[in-house]
């Protein structure tokens, strides 16, 4: 692997929304990389607030930024809470990258959304794709920000010379996921129903949609490795891809919760309810190309995020 062209020893690196799922994974990565790790809860500044976000920025003087801050949520959330996704989201990007240009940050990294690709891009999806076509409608609300984000970044580094990067990761999942049904994700919401079944002792599950799209899952905490990665080693106008370069249905999907949750019922698709993009994996070519790949099989993953669940969210009994 080549050498480091922005080693983090010593940095003070600031992480936007350290709570979250990549922002709490992040803080973990970091911990062993000889840096000054700085968090900001809500209390000390709104990210949406421009006036607060530049006096915290010119106070703690961070040298590194990631900004894994965000608004976020699946399906039904998208659909019913259109301006939240993106007024919350322009303004936390927007305030951030433009306090770090202020304030002198040598680097940041925008972590965005694979949903910011064409809702028929060709798969795997490159990253020379974005903006080739229509977005897919259940979550464009989302995708626009991120792209303004992205745009952001090529925007500052093109006027101001600013080392601003951006990565574009596949569906998460993994340590610290949002449990809820209504705002949650894919995986987060099956590990719930799944649980709650195998508890309850009933024979079926309830899935959304018909259990056929395709999609990429990428574990928390490869995520985060990845993300340090490009950190320390990439400077380019272009976002990456980052991902595994391997699909599962939504139906194997939960099949692979089952069988870590141990339920032994079945599934009823429902096929009334949206399904979201037919297919959607990344072409992860130029990651791989410069030296990171993913080390977490999709079971393996899905063991460490429904342990977490148990442990920290249901607790053994439910």
């Amino acid at each position: 692997m080549a050498e480091a062209v922005f080693p983090l020893t010593g940095k003070r690196v600031f992480v936007a929304g350290h709570r979250g799922m990549a922002g709490s994974a992040l803080v973990r990565r970091l911990a062993s990389e000889g840096c000054a790790i700085l968090t900001a809860g809500r209390a000390d500044m709104d990210l949406r607030r421009q006036a607060e976000v530049e006096a915290w920025m010119a106070a703690n003087r961070p040298d590194a930024v990631f900004i894994a801050a965000a608004t976020v949520g699946g399906i039904l959330a998208n659909a019913t809470r259109p301006a939240e996704f993106l007024y919350d989201n322009l303004m936390i990007e927007a305030n951030l990258i433009h306090s770090a240009h202020r304030v002198g940050v040598k680097k940041l990294l925008f972590l965005g959304s694979s949903c910011i690709y064409p809702r028929l891009a060709p798969q795997p999806m490159a990253e020379d794709q974005l903006l080739t076509g229509p977005l897919e409608p259940t979550n464009e609300w989302y995708a626009v920000a991120k792209i303004a984000g992205i745009k952001l970044c090529q925007a500052y580094r093109r006027q101001y010379g600013s080392d601003f990067i951006a990565a574009m990761p596949t569906n998460l999942y993994g340590l610290g996921d949002r449990y809820d049904l209504t705002q949650g994700h894919v995986v987060a919401a099956l590990i719930m129903k799944i649980h709650a079944a195998k508890i309850a002792n009933h024979d079926t599950v309830e899935v959304w949609g018909t259990g056929t799209p395709k999609r990429e899952f990428l574990f928390s905490e490869d995520l985060a490795d990845g993300l340090v990665f490009l950190m320390k080693h990439y400077s380019g106008e272009s976002h990456i891809n980052v991902g595994t370069g391997s699909e599962a249905t939504i139906g194997d999907l939960a099949a692979c919760i089952a069988r870590v949750a141990g339920y032994r019922g079945g599934f009823r698709f429902d096929a009334s309810k949206p399904d979201g993009t037919p297919r959607k994996v990344m072409d992860i070519a130029r990651m791989t190309a410069l030296g990171w790949t993913a080390r977490t099989p999709l079971e393996r993953g899905m063991e460490a995020a429904y342990a977490w669940y148990v442990d920290h969210v249901a607790g053994p009994a439910g």
